[in-house]
């Protein structure tokens, strides 16, 4: 494997980031975790415009289905701290240089959401990371996860009349992991906290309700599901605990329970505070994108080695902090990586070969 890397931008506190599509051409979007700006980028990491310079505090962004130049975002979720009046909003571009910016909903503390689609219906789960505090680091109120049926047609929510979120499932201890994956033919959301990686289906039927089922009841800061070694059968990868430092994967059993499989062998003081996840197929290959903000601060890539039995991971950058990984296939089927190396105020392009 071959890494050449790119520096696109220097923004502070880099974090978040998304595919959407503008004026039909594949682009991204990076934003950032404190009061700073978004950007839109080509595929090829060209910047091109800017599409807000506040408030930031953008944990998630991810297109809205079927439109073009338009994606939801959070905002105001500065830390586990500061996150009170966190919402999630709705950004559409009007023209070039022109973006609007509207209330979806408010969703004090929300951290992670995204939006599924099941028997032709877009749903939106949106995941908050507790419900309130006293203190500084204060975790005794429990996050939860809420959704929504998803209108095509969002032109009519604003800070008056905003989407309406029904409970999911509350009791969620530091409920930090959130990613898209495919279960049954449909999609669905793993989510991680300290209770540990729940798979939740959006429902079945049109009215009816998710289906929620914990995969792995160890504590998850965030969890992957992919076939990595072959054999049919989803692995489990997991960061744990919360921002934790331990990186292992967990491969089904013939009575369908997570058994460990693999462990990264570093120290655990080098993989603190493990962050950025992305599994998808890379060159070819599953490939699990993992990055840490403290310690090494190394970003690795992590395959199956099928001569050798056994998982191989390769580091292609360090000394970074990566928050947060994307990939993406380029026009001319390139395999592209964007970091957002937060520690550093890095927004770094890699591409492989």
């Amino acid at each position: 494997m071959h890494v050449e890397k790119k520096v696109i931008s220097n923004l502070n506190k880099c974090y978040a980031m998304s595919e959407i599509t503008v004026e039909g051409k594949r682009c991204f979007v990076v934003a950032a975790e404190k009061h700073d700006p978004c950007y839109l980028f080509s595929e090829e990491g060209e910047c091109l415009e800017k599409v807000w310079d506040e408030p930031g505090g953008v944990m998630t962004m991810t297109p809205v289905p079927g439109t073009d130049g338009q994606f939801l975002a959070t905002h105001k979720f500065y830390s586990p701290n500061d996150s009170l009046e966190a919402k999630i909003v709705i950004v559409t571009r009007k023209a070039t240089n022109d973006w609007e910016v509207r209330t979806l909903c408010e969703a004090p503390f929300v951290h992670r959401f995204g939006i599924f689609n099941r028997a032709g219906v877009n749903y939106i789960l949106v995941c908050c990371l507790k419900s309130g505090h006293a203190y500084k680091n204060d975790w005794r109120f429990p996050g939860a996860c809420f959704a929504a049926e998803l209108p095509a047609d969002l032109s009519g929510f604003n800070d008056g009349n905003q989407l309406k979120l029904s409970l999911v499932k509350d009791g969620l201890l530091q409920n930090h992991g959130f990613a898209k994956t495919q279960w049954g033919g449909h999609e669905a959301a793993l989510v991680g906290c300290e209770q540990g990686t729940l798979l939740m289906e959006p429902p079945r039927v049109r009215g009816s309700e998710w289906t929620v089922t914990n995969l792995l009841p160890v504590p998850s800061s965030d969890a992957v599901l992919m076939d990595f070694d072959g054999d049919g059968q989803p692995e489990l990868g997991l960061i744990s605990p919360f921002h934790g430092s331990s990186l292992t994967i967990w491969h089904l059993d013939s009575f369908g329970n997570y058994v460990p499989q693999w462990k990264y062998s570093a120290p655990e003081k080098e993989t603190d505070m493990l962050h950025a996840t992305w599994a998808d197929t890379i060159l070819g290959k599953p490939t699990w994108i993992v990055g840490w903000r403290k310690g090494t601060k190394c970003s690795i890539a992590i395959t199956w080695d099928k001569e050798a039995g056994d998982y191989h991971a390769e580091m292609f950058d360090s000394n970074t902090g990566m928050a947060n990984a994307l990939h993406f296939v380029r026009s001319d089927g390139v395999d592209v990586v964007v970091g957002t190396n937060r520690e550093i105020d890095e927004v770094a392009y890699y591409t492989f070969s």
